[in-house]
């Protein structure tokens, strides 16, 4: 079975001190890197997906409800949209940016950016016309599981594993690898998970 790891947008953004900050997101990025760092061979395939907005609509706001609309956050350009240093440091090969220009959850939404390029929407757009995604990626490597880790579990690690499994993958959730925005949604999150069949390790 060939495994893939996605690390869910470990950026200071949602550390403690960045614009969303999750409660513990400082501690998830130093164990994801010692994970990482631990078990490596084990994977195929390692990815990140980072939030890299532009200019991403409503998902902004000044009046946010925090439910569908959010501070400015994950700003392309910005030292807070960057990798975790610890992620960062770990080198790791494919690089996933989402949400430029729409709002965006899933890292499925994504497509590869090994760079710190600010895109065109003109770009972005023949990126994913290309087929440059994580979908492609992770069928070309001839990946059969997902692991997910990163931040928040609530959000876009959720939606990173429900699309995974709605694309066929055998999908696992490192409950000590992630953390939720708040305990009750992250209890919500972990209901909807499991009931999707993906498996909370």
């Amino acid at each position: 079975m060939a495994r893939a790891l996605i690390v869910v947008d470990v950026q200071p953004t949602f550390c403690e001190g960045g614009e969303l900050g999750v409660q513990g997101g400082n501690a998830v990025a130093e164990r994801i890197a010692d994970y990482v760092n631990a078990r490596r061979s084990e994977y195929a395939y390692i990815a990140t997906t980072q939030d890299w907005h532009i200019e991403p609509g409503t998902h902004w706001s000044e009046h946010p409800d925090f439910v569908d609309t959010w501070p400015v956050h994950g700003k392309a350009g910005t030292a807070n949209a960057e990798l975790h240093p610890a992620i960062a440091a770990l080198n790791i090969e494919h690089h996933f940016k989402k949400g430029q220009y729409s709002p965006s959850y899933s890292g499925f939404e994504g497509f590869e950016d090994n760079t710190d390029r600010i895109p065109t929407r003109e770009e972005v757009s023949t990126a994913m016309a290309a087929g440059r995604t994580l979908a492609n990626g992770l069928k070309t490597a001839g990946i059969t599981r997902v692991d997910v880790v990163g931040l928040a579990e609530s959000h876009c690690v959720k939606e990173t594993a429900l699309d995974a499994k709605k694309l066929g993958f055998e999908v696992h959730v490192i409950e000590n690898l992630t953390e939720p925005v708040s305990e009750e949604l992250g209890i919500a999150a972990r209901r909807q998970m499991s009931e999707a069949g993906i498996i909370l390790d």
